[in-house]
């Protein structure tokens, strides 16, 4: 008895779940114009493949007007370039006895003015401090092509270390804490 009433359990749901699927997708299919869609001839489709083949696809990164002539790799490189360096520096920094580089980020830009080499300290558009550096041919064991990171040089002095796709410099400095 048991199995007879599972059965028909089974067989009256089966059965409802058949109503529940009336007007679904399926009930229009082979109709060309189920969804308002007016079926193209061959002509039309390949009248429209040839108006797209004459167009080429303009690389939206590129600005107009320049010519495009790099490798994969360059692109990247120029990208990391313009990348802002930015430098954490968590106590006061003495430069000479009147003053002190306050704590704070600091963007940093390495540039060359008449032969010498200096580390540029910005916040916001204003720049706090104007660094000489050393240049050097050491990397510092970094990984990458630009950094800027300060490092413990004893007990009363702070190592700057920069690296960038022009120069690689290092500049030691004062702590005034």
């Amino acid at each position: 008895m048991k199995k007879l009433l599972i059965f028909l359990f089974i067989l009256l749901f089966a059965t409802v779940n058949i109503t529940f699927a009336e007007d679904d997708l399926w009930d229009n299919y082979g109709d060309t114009n189920v969804y308002g869609q007016k079926p193209v001839s061959e002509e039309e489709f390949q009248k429209a493949l040839e108006s797209k083949k004459g167009k080429k696809k303009r690389d939206k990164n590129i600005p107009k007007g320049e010519n495009f002539s790099q490798s994969n790799e360059t692109e990247s490189l120029n990208i990391t370039v313009k990348e802002p360096q930015i430098l954490l520096i968590p106590l006061n920094l003495k430069l000479d006895e009147d003053s002190i580089i306050p704590p704070g980020h600091y963007e940093v830009k390495g540039e060359r003015e008449n032969g010498k080499t200096y580390l540029k300290l910005y916040q916001s558009h204003y720049m706090v401090a104007k660094l000489p550096v050393n240049e050097t041919n050491d990397d510092f064991g970094e990984k990458t092509i630009n950094f800027v990171k300060l490092l413990p040089h004893g007990d009363y002095h702070v190592q700057i270390i920069y690296g960038s796709l022009d120069f690689n410099a290092y500049t030691v400095i004062d702590t005034a804490d």
